[in-house]
């Protein structure tokens, strides 16, 4: 009993959604992983433990730099800067100087014994090494006035002196401080004064020049900067490595310059790969958790997927030597932007670049020429008109001209810095226009299969569905003609609704064309089509229940036709949610009458539902009962419009039948002015012609309005007096044509 339910439980757990969507996110990192370290083989086949096992011809001429050589003598330059110095305080050291020399008068002021002044003297001089000690004391102690002032003052001149020649750290180390005094006195100096001076600043002197840190580093860093790299160069035909010698760093350099990848296959570089495309996915999946939803279905994220691995494959099986400008990184922007989101195409190309870049050791320069063109392709795909194919060869063709655009301007930046060749930018910038312009190309006859193998509807799908000579178009309006005309009424006001509140106008359109197909199953049940065919109400002969039933299956009747007709699921949500959880008043109020209001529920008499759960199939919702009520209430006007419109709308929204919708009160108000507007010029009256003028239109197969002048005016009058009408005037003629016209 423990075993079974211990199976139950795994069985439950590996068929639960959160392990199948594990398993599917493992399956295609590991997938993308191993393409992309596929190529890590081929160098694997030539190089073994850092020896080459056979001889490599250099296919073209290569130049590359001598990374260590250039780094040893960048190490030389630096080496050899001297250390940058800067001056200290200098009040600090002549202060000194000045203390000293007031001490030493003070001493001599003093009343003592000749004895205590020495003392006092050895105590504020340390003259121990001196060899004229005896001579400085007694210079100190015995000379005249003017003589002591006369050495101080020379001593404070030379203090200055010294101090604006600088002294170093070495200087003091050095016990060099006796020369440079010597060498900087003031001149005039007895011999006398010299041992004195001397030893006075020898007291005071301490190294007034430091060592500025970081002025020296950017002085060393300069010096590195100005260094030209070594260059190597491999003619075309010369060997780059010959069999069974190793492979250095230089070597490793001119391999990858001649196209090899030579990242060495161990585990912990596709350890390393596999962490990095596990990243990038989560971010990926995190991104359509938060911000779009939508696209979290299988076939989405089937496409993005497969968009992914076949650009990685493309890469990895480029030949050696070969442009990555090549590359259909604007075929997948623009599949992805049509298909998907412009957003989503660019956080896939970004992502995929990423990848591309680090795993397979492509230059800075690809993936910023890329993602710049990535955000021009999002912007300019959001803005074409889906109605016009050639508007996505345009886009194909701007991309190629802006990416162009890009390489030239960093190929110019990269002119300024080193020696770029003119014929590699060249044959770089026809790459990358070639592959905008067919990219678009091959994307536009792609959409179709790619809408048929992931059931993805696109603006180019929705514009064929359009078409009114679609095969279900053209049964409803064989078969259901009133219901036919309702449509084209509903889409044309779903159209100029979805287009005021930024909804798709494409999709409203299109999804109101379809949305009443179920009644080709019981055309003649709908009262739209009963006179067109002249038939009596049938429901007339039923009860209002089993009216109701036939009335309310038409939703459902439709997603069967639908299905059977391949129209795609986006469409069928039109077909299933136009009215939403409805009632069906009419048949309700007639229950209600035949069998009283205490024997009725509502519920009995509801659409079976869902509720309208995006903003075109809520417009379609409203538009559907308006264009009904209007058309119902025969010559309206416009006031009686628009309190319909709102009463409708009020009707709904007390009903909760807008709850599931993201329409907002701003998007109803602004629905029911559209509506409105629509309306009134559905609702205009047209003056009657005159019996003879339409004779005599029909009689002269006038066309109008631009053959109007065929029909010559005067004669037109001549013949009205004859049947002694009265005759117009030349303005009211020309008002009421215009009128008529």
């Amino acid at each position: 009993m423990i075993k079974i339910e211990y199976i139950n439980k795994l069985k439950e757990f590996f068929t639960s959604s959160k392990f199948i969507k594990a398993t599917y996110l493992l399956g295609f990192t590991i997938m993308i992983t191993t393409i992309i370290a596929s190529q890590n083989f081929f160098f694997q086949s030539i190089i073994d433990n850092g020896i080459s096992k056979k001889d490599i011809i250099a296919q073209k001429t290569l130049t590359v730099e001598d990374v260590k050589r250039t780094e040893q003598h960048r190490r030389e330059v630096a080496q050899k800067i001297e250390p940058i110095l800067v001056p200290a305080e200098d009040d600090f050291i002549k202060s000194n100087l000045e203390a000293i020399q007031n001490s030493i008068i003070q001493i001599r002021k003093k009343n003592s014994t000749e004895k205590e002044k020495v003392e006092d003297l050895n105590i504020l001089f340390d003259l121990s090494d001196n060899k004229k000690k005896e001579f400085i004391i007694d210079f100190l102690l015995n000379v005249d006035e003017p003589s002591l002032r006369e050495a101080f003052d020379k001593a404070s001149l030379s203090l200055v002196k010294i101090l604006q020649v600088g002294i170093t750290e070495n200087d003091y180390e050095k016990n060099n401080i006796q020369n440079l005094i010597q060498a900087n006195l003031v001149s005039n100096v007895s011999k006398r004064q010299v041992s004195v001076i001397t030893a006075l600043l020898e007291q005071v002197i301490v190294p007034n020049l430091v060592v500025d840190d970081a002025a020296t580093e950017i002085a060393k860093m300069n010096a590195q900067d100005s260094v030209k790299p070594y260059k190597v160069t491999f003619q075309k035909g010369e060997k780059i490595v010959f069999e069974g010698e190793p492979v250095t760093r230089l070597k490793r350099d001119a391999l990858r310059e001649a196209g090899y990848n030579v990242y060495e296959l161990n585990w912990q570089g596709i350890l390393s790969v596999y962490i990095l495309v596990l990243l990038l996915t989560m971010i990926f999946i995190a991104y359509l958790k938060v911000f779009e939803k939508n696209f979290l279905e299988p076939r989405f994220m089937s496409l993005a997927g497969m968009l992914i691995a076949l650009t990685s494959i493309i890469a990895v099986v480029l030949p050696t030597g070969f442009s990555p400008y090549i590359l259909p990184i604007p075929g997948v922007i623009i599949i992805s932007a049509i298909f998907l989101s412009p957003r989503i195409s660019f956080l896939i190309s970004a992502l995929l670049l990423i990848v591309l870049t680090v795993g397979l050791q492509y230059e800075s320069q690809f993936i910023i020429v890329f993602l710049v063109l990535s955000l021009i392709g999002m912007i300019t795909i959001s803005k074409i008109r889906y109605t016009r194919r050639f508007d996505l060869i345009k886009v194909g063709f701007n991309l190629g001209i802006a990416g162009v655009l890009i390489m030239l301007s960093l190929y110019f930046i990269d002119k300024c810095l080193i020696d770029v060749s003119n014929t590699m930018i060249l044959k770089n910038c026809i790459f990358i226009f070639a592959n905008g312009l067919l990219s678009s190309i091959l994307v536009l006859g792609a959409s179709p299969i790619l809408e048929n193998s992931f059931h993805i509807i696109t603006p180019y799908g929705l514009a064929e569905l359009g078409d009114h000579n679609q095969p279900l178009l053209k049964r409803l309006q064989m078969e259901a003609p009133g219901t036919y005309h309702h449509s084209l009424m509903v889409s044309t006001l779903c159209e100029a609704a979805a287009e005021a509140i930024g909804a798709n106008p494409i999709l409203a359109r299109v999804g109101a064309f379809y949305h009443d197909i179920g009644k080709l199953k019981r055309p003649l049940f709908f009262v739209e089509n009963q006179s067109y065919f002249s038939i009596e109400n049938p429901h007339n002969k039923l009860n209002p229940r089993l009216s109701k039933m036939v009335i309310t299956a038409h939703p459902k009747d439709g997603i069967e036709i639908a299905k059977k007709n391949g129209l795609p699921n986006i469409i069928c949500d039109f077909i299933l949610q136009h009215h939403g959880e409805g009632i069906a008043k009419y048949f309700y109020n007639q229950a209600v009458i035949e069998e009283g209001a205490d024997n009725v529920k509502e519920e009995h008499f509801r659409y079976t539902g869902p509720k309208p759960n995006t903003k075109e199939t809520a417009i379609l919702m409203l538009a559907d009962a308006v264009e009904s009520a209007v058309r119902a209430m025969k010559g309206a006007t416009s006031d009686e419009i628009e309190n319909i419109i709102d009463k409708i709308i009020v009707e709904r929204l007390n009903d909760g039948q807008l709850a599931d919708s993201p329409l907002t009160l701003k998007d109803l108000k602004i629905i029911a002015m559209s509506f409105s507007r629509i309306l009134r010029g559905m609702q205009h009256n047209r003056i009657k012609y005159q019996e003879d003028i339409a004779v005599e239109f029909a009689k002269n197969k006038i066309e109008m309005p631009n053959k109007i002048l065929d029909v010559d005016l005067e004669n037109k009058i001549k013949e009205l007096e004859e049947t002694k009408q009265p005759k117009p005037s030349d303005e009211n003629w020309s008002n009421d044509t215009n009128k008529n016209l």
